[in-house]
């Protein structure tokens, strides 16, 4: 695919994602509400990627006119954008629900024919650990607002993926960072090499319909969530947080088995620190 737009670019997943997918013969066009100007050039040691140019369109996802823009010419959507933490219901519906559809409706529009929509296991954050590995059709137990607009853009994907044709591909990102923070993430890591594998996957999959996936790497003390759905569309893991064990251990040392944060697959995010009446606005 010659030109991608990424929508949310400037975030942590984005920022990821952008040296990983550089190719010869595909631009990529990075989208934010925030400025993309000053973005540091993609390192030449990226696996020896590079990228035969970049755009940069500074709009928000609710912002329709604009959206439809920066679909003109594009193979593809990785839409990242939104809150990506927990957030009063206002933010979220407008930002996540609201600004999800609206790519959508963007990509309907001009004709793009795919959307990788960027999921999240808070989908799936009440269930808990008597029921791993989670399969992709699990019944939706979001844990906060923030994964409730995930089960919207979930839907959405699907409506958009029966009624319009569209290819639409959800992935329940687990916990992509440069390293694994604490404990649970020895669990539920997604390294950056595994999701441009992953993306990558989904941006050339042949005809996927309307798929769900989790995106998480080979890690051993993994097991948490099912990996045929990404297996299908020829993702194949290779990084493995455990490597990076020694180093969590010692600053944040082991978690028992009956800590809190294990309890929900959604860790944290089901804390009552996060009920409504203690968001604020």
């Amino acid at each position: 695919m010659s030109r991608i737009l990424i929508t949310g670019a400037v975030g942590g997943v984005g920022t990821i994602l952008r040296p990983q997918l550089a190719a010869p013969g595909r631009t990529l066009r990075l989208l934010d509400i925030a400025p993309l100007a000053d973005l540091p050039a993609i390192p030449a040691a990226a696996a020896g990627r590079t990228a035969d140019g970049e755009e940069y369109v500074q709009a928000s996802v609710t912002d329709a006119a604009a959206m439809e823009k920066a679909c003109e010419g594009v193979d593809a959507i990785i839409h990242l954008g939104g809150i990506s933490v927990e957030a009063p219901w206002e933010r979220i519906h407008e930002v996540n629900i609201g600004g999800t559809c609206t790519v959508f409706e963007a990509a309907r529009r001009t004709g793009v024919p795919r959307v990788v929509f960027a999921s999240s296991n808070h989908v799936v954050g009440f269930h808990t650990p008597d029921e791993y590995p989670l399969p992709e059709t699990v019944t939706p137990l979001p844990d906060t607002y923030y994964g409730v607009s995930k089960v919207a853009g979930e839907a959405l994907g699907a409506l958009y993926a029966h009624r319009y044709g569209l290819d639409v591909i959800c992935v329940r990102i687990m916990s992509c960072f440069p390293e694994p923070a604490n404990p649970r993430m020895l669990a539920t890591w997604l390294s950056p090499d595994d999701a441009g594998r992953l993306f990558e996957a989904c941006l050339t999959a042949e005809n996927p319909g309307y798929r769900v996936v989790y995106g998480v790497s080979d890690n051993t003390r993994g097991g948490w969530v099912s990996q045929e759905g990404a297996r299908a569309l020829g993702f194949e893991p290779r990084d493995n947080a455990e490597a990076y064990a020694s180093q969590v251990r010692e600053r944040a040392g082991e978690v028992a088995d009956d800590d809190p944060v294990l309890a929900h697959l959604g860790g944290q995010f089901c804390f009552p620190n996060l009920d409504a009446d203690r968001l604020g606005a």
